[in-house]
This record gives structure tokens, sequence and C-alpha cells, in this order.
């Protein structure tokens, strides 16, 4: 992980966003009043989406298992379905 401050961000964006994105670098822009920002590539930013999506979903399915041991499930009949 890299650390620079907003003017020499701006003055080697170039290098920086090379780092970010050949390097899998994340760049940390320090700026005033502690607003930094982190600069990363789209692959890595892609893949925290992911993984932030199936956490998600592996929680609600959690829930739902939670759910049905606590008895707070309902059976229900197949329906068949006539194929046209």
């Amino acid at each position: 992980m890299i650390a620079t401050n907003y003017t020499s961000f701006r003055t080697n964006l170039k290098d920086y966003c090379d780092k970010a994105t050949n390097d899998r670098e994340p760049v940390i822009v320090t700026r005033k009043s502690n607003k930094n920002v982190v600069v990363i590539s789209l692959d890595m930013y892609n893949n925290m989406m992911k993984a932030i999506r199936n956490a998600e979903y592996l929680n609600m399915i959690d829930l739902s298992i939670a759910q049905l041991e606590a008895g707070k499930g309902k059976q229900h009949d197949l329906i068949e379905v006539d194929d046209e």
C-alpha cells in the first residue's frame, strides 16, 4: 500500500494510476481534514464488490437456516406445470 499527499498524487497521476493497475497496489491519497481517498484498480474494486455481495448472500442463507431451525418454515406441495 502506497501513501502520498494530494499534491504529489496530482503531479504524478499517471505513475500512481500505473501502480494501482499494473502492480495492484492501493494508493492512499492524504488530504486536508482527514478526507483521504484510496485509488485501486477496477479489477480490485470488482473483486471487493463481488466479495461483499457473496457475504450478503451467505448472511441471507444463514438467516433462512436459523428461521427454519426455529420452526418458522412452511411446507408446500410441489405443483406440476405442463410444458407447452
